[in-house]
Order: C-alpha cells, then structure tokens, then sequence
C-alpha cells in the first residue's frame, strides 16, 4: 500500500511530538507537515495535497474546526482533542475518527487500521449492484462480481461513505452508506443498533446493557439512540 502523506496540527508541542512519534511507526504514515497552528496549515494546503490531517480542535486564532471546513477536500480527517463535547460537531465535518486526549498507542493504532481500511475501499471504488433474486446481492470489484447470500452476512459496518458486509468469513466493501443501505427492501431483515452496525435479527444471540453479542461470540457496541430498535425481542 502506498504512504499516505499526512499532516499534524496541534498547539501544544508535547502533544504534537506524541503524534509525530506514533505515526512515525507506521510505514504507511507518511508525515509531510508539522503545524501549530491552522494559519500555516493551510498556507501549506494551498500548495499541496494530503491524504490524512490529524488536527487538535482547539488552536489559537483559528480552530481544527474551522481549519477543516476549509480543507474537506483531504479525504481522511482525524480530530485529537481533550474535549469530547465537540465529537457530534467534529463529524458533521467527514471525519474519519475522534481521538480524545490523553491517550495512548493501541487507540492511535485503532485510527490508523481504521485509515488503512477506508483507504483501501476508496481506492478499490467498489460499487453496489442490484441484486438478482430475493436473497443475492452482487458486489462489483474493478472487472469483477462477486456474488454474497444476504442471510450469510452477519452485520453492516459503516465507513465513511462506504459500508462493509461482514459474512463469517470474509468482508465486502461497497460503496453506498449504511443509511442508504438499510433503505432497501431487500435489507429489511436488518436493525440499526448503533450509528456504525446494524446487524441481522436472525444472528443476535444476546442482547446486553451497551452491547449485542452475535453467532461466534462476535460483540459490537449499542448506541444509546438505538437502544428501542432491540424492543422486537421480548
């Protein structure tokens, strides 16, 4: 996989240098500019292109906010902040992930797999087809099509404008949101249970306070707002 030329914007040099010296462990991380503030970031912006900004919120003068309504066109943004409040805002603006400080590597390391797999799906540009029969979806990559059986895939995923269909053994990326997605008739037999899963009813095994554990122990995340699409079970 290619580098992706990444920037870093923070005003607090001890939390700039953690940064640069967790990216630094990533072959793919590739960091091209150092900033501590978002005047100078996007004095470089003007210049060049970037594939990832890993910006602090709160900068002097102009905000990590404000700096990336200016810069949507970088296709990963990746907020560090000690300030969760700004979360719902952050991702109003395409962003990727919320990293809230203090905080250490295997969290980073989380964003950068997270990275790594939205880049690899937009770089495959793989589409959606419509589906043949009651039970057959095509997944199209590049010349080729891939035929996945909706009641093997066990859950939805979403990234960014992409979603991932999750079967028991592998992972298909289309591009089409996970909103979109669940819109289609033929994926009724699917709940929302967080802003990032929507898993199928046959497959939820268990249904906990904050979590839903499905066939072979897999668990994922119930969002507070989605807790009422659980109520079909009694």
């Amino acid at each position: 996989m290619k580098p992706f030329d990444c920037i870093i914007v923070d005003d607090d040099e001890m939390d700039r240098l953690v940064v640069v010296s967790y990216a630094k462990r990533f072959a793919t991380l590739n960091i091209v500019g150092v900033f501590d503030s978002a005047e100078k970031a996007l004095a470089f912006l003007e210049e060049h292109s970037v594939d990832v900004a890993f910006l602090d919120i709160e900068l002097k003068n102009a905000s990590g906010l404000e700096l990336r309504k200016k810069a949507l066109s970088i296709p990963v943004c990746v907020f560090i902040t000690s300030h969760s409040e700004n979360a719902v805002e952050s991702f109003e603006l395409q962003t990727l992930d919320f990293i809230v400080k203090p905080f250490k590597f295997p969290r980073f390391e989380q964003t950068v797999n997270r990275i790594e797999e939205f880049m690899e799906v937009r770089t495959k540009a793989n589409l959606f087809e419509a589906s043949i029969g009651g039970d057959v979806v095509y997944v199209k990559t590049g010349h080729d099509q891939i035929k996945v059986k909706l009641h093997e895939i066990l859950y939805l995923e979403a990234l960014k404008n992409y979603t991932i269909l999750v079967t028991e053994n592998k992972r298909h990326c289309v591009l089409s949101n996970l909103g979109e997605i669940l819109q289609e008739e033929k994926f009724a037999s699917f709940i929302r249970i967080h802003r990032t899963y929507a898993v199928q009813k046959q497959f939820i095994q268990k249904i906990a306070t904050q979590e839903v554990e499905l066939h072979n122990q897999i668990t994922l995340p119930v969002g507070r707002s989605f807790k009422e699409n659980l109520n079909f079970i009694v």
